[in-house]
């Protein structure tokens, strides 16, 4: 593991919050941590590159994660904190987990909507899948 960290970013508050927390953290430490923000795509059925042809797809893929990492970035940018962005396109838990591994990430720190369990439950929380899969700590900010 090196000291890096992963902050899951979809464009909202919450994610926002995480990346506040996580950049609150880097000041504290001697040896603040490369940052990956990484936003993760729905892939579209494969059918539908039989109506649109895959360059399309793939633009319109890039086009919604940079627009989901726009204020990350921005924030981000402006502490000098060394960081990357990247759009992946999958289901978002195992892309999450599987990007921490290939990074070496020490952390993966996730803003929480706050829906409490019984709806996480329901709904397939992409945030307990993380926890679930990650064999790195995982932080939840609220």
């Amino acid at each position: 593991m090196n000291n890096a960290c992963l902050i899951a970013i979809d464009g909202s508050k919450p994610c926002l919050r995480a990346l506040e927390y996580a950049i609150q953290d880097a000041a504290t430490r001697k040896e603040a941590p490369h940052i990956y923000l990484v936003n993760v795509q729905p892939g579209l059925s494969p059918n539908v590159t039989r109506f649109i042809d895959g360059k399309t797809v793939e633009n319109f893929h890039r086009d919604n994660g940079e627009e989901s990492l726009a204020a990350a970035k921005a924030r981000l940018g402006a502490t000098g904190l060394s960081s990357s962005s990247h759009v992946m396109v999958g289901e978002a838990a195992p892309s999450l987990v599987q990007f921490a591994q290939s990074k070496g990430c020490s952390l993966i720190v996730i803003g929480t909507h706050g829906f409490g369990t019984m709806i996480g439950l329901v709904m397939g929380s992409v945030t307990t899948k993380v926890v679930h899969l990650s064999n790195v700590p995982v932080l939840l900010v609220k």
